[in-house]
């Protein structure tokens, strides 16, 4: 027996997509029970879902960022990928404007030095060595008072940190800043004579140029403009005729060699552990040669 074509009516008595009213459907997502139209439906391992559902996470059993774009050492894409660069930067220029105002008395007490007496801040020996191991970071944010120092390490900054920042994501590229700095700093420590003083955020940014070129090397790019930057920037840190504290460049490249080696390649599975595993391991190493140095100092 033929069937009776469906009338009109029976035609307008199919569900709309709940984002597109005027579209009908028969398909509903089997988290919510709405309606949604071929455009609207997202696979699932169970029928199919709506946009929604996927966005949120409902009934998924994991957390709503899961599904959120990921950069390549699995940290999250950010509307601004620059922004913690364009921060830094900006700390460091304020930081500048502050030692211009204040003068030598507030950069002497925060720029690295190991153990030296400072007449201008009293009797007493001033440095690590006599526990005020917060210079290990604040000479990180200071520079000498030529423009030049901080116009070359701010570009650098740009330069390397913003694309590195997007490739990294924010809590990966800010790690990987920090940890680098340290290790200049503590090479530093451990190497320079007790009384030379060291400041800049040279050591950060060669841990960037480390970083860099792992990444390069792992998305197969032309390594070459990168290697002669570094080269260049290498003989000036050995020149005899610029006072560059070597101990800073080498110590943050090998940090940041070491870091981003561990961001790009972390297998997925247990990425974050093994990531800041390494990042851990390398501020062992930073309290290590700190401790050590202080030992040989006091």
């Amino acid at each position: 027996m033929d069937q009776v074509p469906s009338s009109p009516q029976d035609a307008q008595s199919l569900p709309t997509c709940y984002r597109h009213p005027d579209r009908e459907t028969g398909i509903r997502c089997t988290r919510c029970e709405r309606p949604i139209c071929p455009e609207c439906m997202v696979s699932a391992s169970v029928g199919f879902q709506c946009p929604d559902c996927v966005r949120n996470g409902s009934g998924t059993g994991h957390a709503p960022s899961a599904s959120q774009p990921r950069t390549l050492a699995g940290g999250t894409v950010s509307a601004d990928p620059r922004l913690l660069t364009k921060i830094l930067i900006g700390v460091n220029l304020l930081l500048f404007l502050v030692q211009m105002s204040l003068g030598d008395r507030f950069t002497d007490r925060f720029y690295l030095v190991a153990r030296e007496w400072i007449p201008e801040l009293g009797p007493s020996f001033q440095g690590i060595a006599e526990g005020q191991w917060y210079r290990l970071v604040t000479s990180m944010f200071l520079h000498s008072s030529g423009v030049t120092h901080i116009l070359f390490n701010m570009l650098s900054l740009w330069w390397i940190g913003g694309p590195l920042e997007a490739a990294l994501g924010r809590a990966r590229y800010l790690t990987l800043y920090f940890v680098s700095g340290l290790a200049g700093s503590a090479l530093t420590y451990l190497l320079a004579a007790p009384d030379q003083p060291s400041l800049g955020a040279s050591g950060a940014i060669f841990g960037l140029f480390g970083a860099t070129g792992v990444l390069m090397r792992h998305l197969n790019y032309d390594m070459r403009p990168l290697v002669i930057l570094l080269v260049i920037n290498l003989i000036f840190t050995f020149s005899p005729y610029f006072n560059i504290s070597w101990q800073a460049h080498v110590g943050g490249l090998v940090g940041g060699v070491v870091v981003g080696y561990a961001m790009v390649h972390a297998p997925r599975k247990r990425r974050s552990l093994i990531q800041f595993g390494v990042c851990a391991l390398v501020l062992a190493a930073v309290v290590i040669m700190t401790v050590v140095r202080t030992a040989q100092l006091t």
